[in-house]
């Protein structure tokens, strides 16, 4: 199938960063959300990244115009009902989503594929209650979207070879990379991330090291870009801890049990950058750490 619309249900910094890279790739963007200052900050969010990328010769003033004419934002739900493909990119809790897509089944065109951006939850158990389950899959970006290679394409038990083949088409035409991964818990990415950063929180929580040394560990001795408690923060403790019991269970296997202290930043409301305090605290001019 040739898509040629996308509906983008979620105008938060997955949904925003998704609907800059269909727009840039020349797809109709219908960005959707509850609340219309979501949506306002996202198209300026939208704005300020292409304008960066433009500034830094990624992309040109005119293609910028263009994509950013490309995107259309609306409260209404029913609205994308009428595009091709509809990527979901809402909370990551299962009851939400089951009812986003609950409430659009109604209004879909016959040949409408459902997707979600989920980064752990079931696609076919999402997909068994919409009436299409065969043209239902995970479509699962990398934070931050305009930077990152990698989509996760997630079949369900009932997904056909069209609907992936259609969604591969489309990482193609972005320019990014897919990854085919089957539909078990956490998928590949964050069934291998989230637990080495559960690893770190407890690394924290034992006294093996305090936050600074640990991702300076990690940085100086194992090459990774960010340390893992600073990439916790990034991510959301809060989604961390969710994709950890996601994993823990899913698969039953004590290897996966969250670790305290991490339940303990989320309880405190402490969920990294977004609250400006987590495993650092970011309210001064340079992160400091809170342990």
């Amino acid at each position: 199938m040739d898509v040629k619309s996308v509906g983008v249900i979620g105008a938060g910094q997955m949904g925003n960063g998704i609907a800059h890279v269909l727009a840039l790739a020349e797809y109709d963007v219908l960005l959707n959300d509850v609340n219309q200052d979501a949506l306002e900050a996202a198209v300026a969010a939208i704005e300020g990244n292409m304008a960066r990328q433009a500034s830094r010769g990624k992309i040109t003033d005119e293609a910028m115009q263009a994509a950013l004419k490309r995107v259309k934002t609306t409260l209404e739900l029913p609205e994308l009902g009428q595009t091709d493909l509809v990527i979901e990119a809402a909370t990551e809790r299962e009851s939400i989503k089951q009812a986003i897509f609950e409430d659009l089944q109604p209004h879909l065109q016959p040949h409408t594929i459902l997707t979600s951006n989920t980064s752990s939850i079931s696609i076919t158990r999402l997909a068994s209650r919409t009436d299409r389950p065969e043209r239902f899959m995970g479509f699962h970006f990398m934070n931050p979207v305009p930077v990152m290679q990698l989509v996760e394409l997630i079949r369900g038990i009932a997904t056909d070879e069209e609907t992936f083949n259609t969604c591969k088409s489309v990482v193609d035409r972005l320019g990014k990379t897919a990854a085919s991964a089957e539909d078990f818990p956490a998928f590949i990415v964050n069934r291998i991330l989230m637990p080495m950063i559960n690893e770190a929180v407890y690394t924290l929580y034992e006294g093996v090291g305090n936050v600074q040394s640990i991702d300076q560990s990690m940085k100086l001795g194992a090459n990774h870009p960010m340390g893992p408690l600073e990439l916790a923060d990034f991510i959301g403790l809060d989604t961390c801890l969710a994709i950890m019991n996601v994993l823990h269970e899913g698969l039953a296997d004590t290897k996966y049990r969250p670790c305290p202290l991490l339940t303990k930043y989320v309880e405190a409301g402490w969920l990294g950058r977004k609250t400006e305090r987590g495993f650092y605290d970011y309210r001064g001019e340079v992160p400091i750490p809170t342990r």
